[in-house]
């Protein structure tokens, strides 16, 4: 799909990966929404990029079917869903003061990352469906964002590891899906990111967690990771899969 011109939604694009992702789709000359639970960064990337601000809540049907429809207004019908909001978490299933982890904790990282993809997916698959074809029948197409843990995660990580271990479980058949509607389905699985969260940890311990990267032996950039997912976006034939993009890191058990 030819980026220039199209409506994109990025929901988590006031910060990150999301901002980097919002900024590259509109660099390349898409119409962007910037969704995100945090309205003032969501506005603050709109301004700076052209683009709309939307309030939105994945894991509130309600919230996210109004920031559709208000970029939608704004844009036209989006062809294009980045979906990188989320949350982390780390608990260990049996702390040391020999108490079992809140199941509460378990299951809102798995309402936020999982079911907020989903919800998310279904909402916009729906609307685009509705779309005439492009070029090869292709109407749309989704970039998921799911992580390494969910293949290798560490001590702590079962809640997180397990809500994008679904994301990713969920990409070939969601694809296979909406193969008859024309819309594509790809997850991008990041390892160490340079975003905001991570920029806070003291600088000895960025550095430890660069050398653990064979190669680049860096963190990963922001901007690398929005030139994956707006590759997927362009290159059709990039479908139901889940790539990993981590300057081939496999993460230690802690």
């Amino acid at each position: 799909m030819n980026i220039q011109g199209q409506a994109a939604l990025v929901t988590g694009g006031g910060s990150g990966l999301g901002e980097a992702t919002a900024r590259e789709l509109a660099r390349l000359g898409a119409k962007v929404a910037v969704l995100d639970v945090n309205l003032a960064n969501a506005e603050r990337v709109a301004a700076e990029i052209g683009g709309v601000a939307c309030l939105c809540d994945i894991t509130d049907s309600a919230s996210l079917q109004a920031a559709i429809d208000a970029a939608a207004a704004a844009h036209g019908p989006a062809r294009i869903l980045g979906h990188i909001a989320g949350i982390g978490s780390a608990k260990r299933i049996v702390g040391k003061d020999g108490n079992a982890a809140p199941l509460e904790d378990f299951a809102r990282v798995i309402n936020v990352n999982l079911i907020g993809t989903y919800n998310a997916a279904r909402l916009f698959a729906a609307a685009c469906a509705k779309l005439d074809p492009l070029e090869d029948g292709e109407r749309g197409v989704m970039v998921f964002t799911a992580s390494v843990a969910a293949f290798d995660g560490q001590v702590g990580q079962q809640a997180y590891s397990a809500s994008k271990a679904g994301v990713a479980g969920m990409t070939l058949p969601m694809a296979r899906d909406l193969a008859q509607h024309g819309i594509r389905v790809c997850t991008i699985a990041p390892g160490l990111f340079a975003t905001p969260l991570l920029k806070q940890l003291p600088e000895p311990v960025q550095a430890s967690l660069a050398a653990s990267i064979p190669f680049p032996q860096r963190l990963g950039k922001p901007e690398e990771f929005a030139q994956l997912a707006c590759h997927i976006v362009t290159n059709s034939h990039l479908n139901g899969e889940v790539i990993r993009l981590d300057g081939a890191l496999r993460m230690a058990p802690r």
